[in-house]
């Protein structure tokens, strides 16, 4: 199964996480954010980016996950009413983390709150079976659409 990543380019040679805190996981956890398809990963960009720079090389990162029983899901039933609101960032990321430290699979399937019916991907650098079952497959050029910024 195949996923995506927008990134400027000096960050498109390896697959590496920040350690940032977003959405789904804390400060210190290092986690991939990828999108079901390209759309998803550009619209993904645009929502949660307070600035991007057009004039700047971006990439289209291709990131191959090699086997799909190694993905949990997580369904918008069993997530807190609010959840596409940033209010509740503190309760997504406790369960972000408590996925996260348990090891229980490779990949988090999230729904994005951009569009629900789509789904992110969010990978765990730290898991035993990373460095065998996430690849880089491809990194091509990304051009922005400057009528998205």
């Amino acid at each position: 199964m195949e996923v995506f990543k927008i990134c400027r380019e000096k960050y498109s040679h390896s697959l590496n996480a920040s350690g940032a805190s977003n959405r789904w996981n804390k400060k210190d956890e290092f986690v991939i954010y990828t999108g079901s398809s390209r759309s998803l990963s550009t619209l993904e960009m645009v929502a949660h980016r307070s600035y991007i720079n057009i004039s700047s090389q971006y990439k289209l990162l291709i990131i191959s996950i090699t086997d799909e029983s190694l993905i949990k899901e997580m369904n918008i039933n069993d997530l807190p009413e609010n959840w596409k609101s940033i209010e509740a960032y503190v309760e997504l990321q406790e369960i972000g983390s408590q996925w996260y430290h348990s090891n229980e699979s490779l990949v988090l399937k999230v729904p994005s709150s951009i569009i629900q019916q789509e789904y992110n991907y969010i990978i765990n650098t730290k898991h035993p079976m990373f460095a065998t079952h996430i690849i880089l497959q491809d990194v091509d050029d990304f051009a922005w659409d400057a009528r998205l910024l």
